[in-house]
């Protein structure tokens, strides 16, 4: 029979009669299903019969009524007649109707329905929690983490007590990862309360105290008033399966586009660098070629350039030594000729005063270089001095501890006599004066300890700033030093601390690459590992234990490091160890700043040069400069 269904459509009601007005829609269904179920498979929404799309699955017209239903945008009469459309669907057409005309009581839970709306992130509830009344008054019970502790077997996240003014409300929210494991885990949850008749339907209908509750959060949790609704409207979102399907579907289709243009991009860029390379290999023995005969001229150039230097400066020595021949035989001549006459006299004074006057001012150069030679040595004098003061404050500071111990120990032995004569009973007068006489010295000597410690202050004061003028000389002597003992002769020169060693690059690189690609190549890697020494965010190290007794750390390279574990796989030891050196040295001379500082070397033992190795070596280089000059 027919039915019109727009008999209310024309008369709008308020929101307070949508369940009145939906009541009625609803016997209006049950009375005509037809107008809604097709077939078995096939179903029809009679209130949108001018939309499109006139046939839906179940589950799809289901979700259908249930939006329309909860929307606040919608009329009243739209909202009460999709309202009961999706009850008429759930109730007398869905898979729970048609069990139970059949007879069918089920204990577990259906299968989770796709149509059917879920709090998302999937989130659990426990209630029923056991409480009791604390101290201040105010109800507590089970933290979250002995809670979660309990239902470990379903994989929580955290558990989460809901507390309000009174405290604990013996409900918690138990939250599950977002992805469809923790679908299944919550689903698992439920099912665990059901077995044991311990879930949402058994709350509803009968509560035991000391029995905990639970069952997975769905829309009317989350419509619910109280804390648990408050929190689920907080913390979530309604969403149905299918939803996070579509979703799900939607954000892979997007991954797999993103990743498919990547993929061709990526393809595109290979071939124009294999096309590139390609290109590079036929040109590069011409490009090779190249490179050597522009090296050969300017090997030959260069070579060019120095025998022509060569040449002048031999030019130059002969035209000085014909000079002072020639000098030598007209001052000969002069003497000669000096009688002959009164001008050929003159002219012989005037050439005699020009030789006095370059005479006088090689005496005034050689004062000068005298001068020098004698600041030199003064310099080196004071710091001998220097060095001398800080081993004499050193032994002072020894002789004055040696005598602070003793002093020490003589009053902590006056106090522990006088202790015990004070304790004694009876004690006469001879003990009396005997305690007298103590305490005085015991006076002197702690006053003795008082100046003591003063002096040994002020000899600290002396020691700290005889090293700083020590380390200043260091300084001085490595600035003023520089070009002497970069020599490539010298035993003692300088080092720069935390400059990596070029020869296991240079070997490792040519005996891969050959000779000319190898040095470049060498070059390059050397300026790139210097680099990675310089990052201060670079920190390869790690503290090992030198002395267990003292239980001494020392920071020490750390092998495992990622970088110098690729760089030992593909470059070998040498080139590690090189590194490894380089690294040591930045952390001992310049940790934070991380850049390279000189250093006063022994070059024959390879080690840090003393303050004494140093004088005595330009003692020895003055001596050889002196003898060269007088000779």
């Amino acid at each position: 029979m027919d039915m019109d269904y727009s008999t209310e459509e024309d008369s709008e009601f308020s929101d307070s009669d949508v369940e009145t007005f939906g009541a009625r829609f609803y016997e209006q269904l049950k009375k005509d299903p037809q107008k809604v179920k097709i077939s078995d498979i096939s179903f029809r929404c009679p209130y949108c019969q001018g939309k499109k799309k006139k046939e839906y699955p179940y589950k799809d017209l289901l979700q259908h009524a249930s939006g329309v239903g909860q929307s606040s945008t919608r009329k009243s009469s739209e909202r009460a007649k999709h309202l009961a459309l999706a009850k008429f669907l759930r109730e007398d057409l869905g898979e729970g109707r048609a069990a139970e005309k059949a007879g069918v009581m089920q204990e577990k839970p259906s299968a989770p329905r796709n149509d059917e709306l879920y709090v998302y992130p999937w989130m659990g509830i426990l209630v029923n929690v056991p409480t009791e009344i604390g101290k201040d008054g105010k109800r507590v019970g089970a933290s979250g983490s002995k809670l979660r502790d309990k239902f470990c077997k379903c994989n929580p996240v955290r558990v989460i007590p809901l507390w309000n003014y009174h405290g604990h409300t013996g409900a918690a929210i138990v939250e599950f990862r977002k992805d469809w494991s923790g679908f299944s885990d919550g689903v698992e949850f439920e099912r665990s309360f059901a077995a044991t008749q311990h879930g949402k339907k058994q709350w509803n209908q009968q509560k035991v105290d000391g029995l905990l509750y639970g069952w997975l959060a769905r829309a009317d949790d989350f419509n619910s008033s109280g804390s648990i609704g408050n929190h689920l409207r907080g913390a979530g979102d309604l969403k149905t399966i299918t939803d996070l399907e579509e979703e799900g579907t939607r954000k892979t289709g997007k991954l797999v586009e993103n990743l498919t243009n990547e993929i061709e991009a990526k393809t595109k860029k290979v071939k124009e660098w294999q096309c590139m390379y390609h290109e590079i290999l036929s040109n590069r023995d011409s490009i090779v070629q190249k490179n050597n005969e522009e090296r050969q001229q300017l090997r030959k150039e260069a070579i060019d350039h120095l025998h022509a230097a060569f040449r002048g400066i031999e030019k130059q020595r002969l035209e000085l030594e014909s000079k002072k021949q020639e000098l030598e035989s007209r001052s000969q001549e002069l003497d000669k000729r000096e009688a002959q006459n009164e001008y050929e006299r003159k002219k012989l004074a005037d050439e005699k005063e020009k030789n006095v006057a370059s005479n006088i001012s090689l005496e005034k150069a050689s004062m000068e270089q005298q001068k020098a030679d004698e600041s030199f040595l003064r310099l080196v004098e004071e710091q001998k001095r220097a060095k001398q003061q800080v081993l004499d404050a050193m032994i002072n500071l020894e002789k004055r501890l040696d005598i602070k111990q003793k002093l020490e120990l003589d009053i902590e032995q006056l106090k522990g006599k006088l202790l015990v004569m004070e304790c004694m009973e009876g004690v006469d007068a001879s003990a009396s004066t005997k305690m007298e006489t103590m305490k005085k010295e015991l006076e002197e000597k702690e006053g003795e300890m008082k100046d003591l410690e003063e002096l040994n202050q002020v000899l600290i004061i002396k020691e700290r700033r005889s090293n700083d003028e020590l380390q200043e000389a260091r300084k001085e002597l490595i600035n003023g030093l520089r070009e002497m003992l970069n020599s490539s002769r010298t035993t003692i020169g300088l080092k720069s601390m935390g400059e990596i060693e070029q020869k296991p690059f240079q070997d490792a690189c040519m005996s891969q690459f050959g000779r000319d690609e190898g040095e470049f190549k060498s070059a390059e890697l050397l300026s790139l590992w210097q680099e990675h020494i310089k990052d201060p965010e670079w920190h390869p190290f790690k503290r090992v234990v030198v002395n267990e007794k003292s239980e001494e750390l020392k920071e020490v390279v750390n092998e495992e490091d990622e970088k110098l574990k690729n760089l030992r796989e593909e470059w070998g030891e040498e080139v590690f160890g090189a590194v490894a050196t380089a690294l040591l040295e930045i952390n001992e001379y310049n940790p934070s700043g991380r850049y390279m500082v000189s250093e006063l070397w022994n070059i024959k033992d390879n080690r840090k040069a003393t303050l004494k190795e140093v004088i005595q070596y330009i003692f020895k280089q003055w001596k050889t400069h002196k003898r060269k000059r007088a000779g």
